[in-house]
């Protein structure tokens, strides 16, 4: 049983996982959109300023096509689930080099076994309460690039080792889907390299390698791990689903930087997984309004997550 149903009806329930075309298609055109106007802006206004404002936005959306990924993935995209496949496949998982139905079989792990022995999101979340210098250090890894050609390097060379092995390749997926990474990288990797060459052709050669390839290798690695840490670092290894999981309240600058199309709602989404993302508001104030506010593990923002995930200051 969903652990919401726990707390809500199923009179309540029913409109909040109400799916709709028109929200599933305007989130998807937004976070494309967000992309290209985020390159249109270099190209009319090219400056140190613009390039960065560019790399930051478009490094968000691609998690936002993550979190539009994880959406179809619990066929909240679209009310059909062959759209909500395709799209979150093609225009979502393919372009940074993730994989739906590797994800999928993955993620409904994580939820069926949170924060358990039998979590393979486990592995993520036990590490912290963590150490500023340690924290320091993941943050450094991620923004430098480090982290993004790691993975990236692992994965080519991973698929170069599994090639043709479907068993190996099925054994690999969970490892990759920890990261949104896809286990055939070849089926992907066209995708990548066609927005690349694209953004190329639309501007000057470089722009692709610029503004998809850069962001990839650093924004997005960075707020992928701060979300990572935000929904589930220092929260409690046990099965209540009050406690094992926490939703993050995000103002405007949190929303457009590290938390879009309502990710910070974690512990709603965990309640009832199949309630798409922009119904999770109405969610979390159901819950509240059960009187059951004060038991939910809830971060003021994502600065006090990362202080109990073990950002202090230096001084401590």
């Amino acid at each position: 049983m969903a652990p919401g149903k726990a707390f809500l009806s199923s009179e309540e329930i029913r409109p909040l996982a109400e799916r709709s075309d028109a929200k599933g298609a305007w989130l998807v055109l937004h976070c494309w959109g967000v992309i290209l106007l985020s390159v249109a802006l270099f190209g009319l206004w090219p400056n140190p300023l613009t390039f960065l404002v560019a790399v930051v936005l478009i490094g968000s959306r691609q998690l936002g096509l993550a979190i539009l990924m994880h959406e179809a993935a619990h066929n909240a995209l679209f009310r059909t689930r062959e759209i909500s496949d395709f799209v979150g496949e093609w225009l979502c998982g393919r372009p940074i080099l993730a994989e739906l139905s590797a994800y999928r079989h993955y993620h409904l792990t994580h939820h069926r076994f949170t924060q358990t022995e039998k979590d393979p999101d486990l592995v993520l979340s036990s590490k912290f309460p963590t150490s500023h210098a340690s924290l320091k250090r993941k943050f450094t890894r991620d923004l430098t690039g480090q982290t993004g050609a790691k993975q990236l390097f692992g994965q080519i060379m991973m698929s170069f080792q599994l090639a043709g092995d479907e068993d190996a390749m099925k054994a690999a997926a969970s490892d990759f889907a920890q990261s949104f990474k896809a286990p055939h990288l070849w089926k992907s990797l066209p995708v990548f390299l066609g927005i690349i060459l694209a953004m190329g052709v639309i501007g000057d050669w470089w722009w692709g390698l610029a503004f998809w390839l850069l962001p990839y290798l650093t924004w997005f690695q960075f707020v992928l791990r701060v979300r990572n840490i935000a929904e589930h670092g220092a929260t409690e290894q046990s099965e209540d689903p009050l406690r094992n999981v926490r939703t993050t309240h995000a103002g405007p600058i949190a929303r457009t930087l590290v938390a879009p199309y309502w990710v910070n709602y974690h512990l709603e989404h965990h309640m009832i997984m199949h309630v798409p993302c922009y119904n999770l508001p109405k969610m979390h104030q159901a819950l509240v309004d059960k009187g059951i506010g004060q038991q939910m593990k809830t971060a003021a923002n994502y600065g006090q997550a990362l202080r109990e995930a073990g950002w202090r200051s230096a001084r401590i």
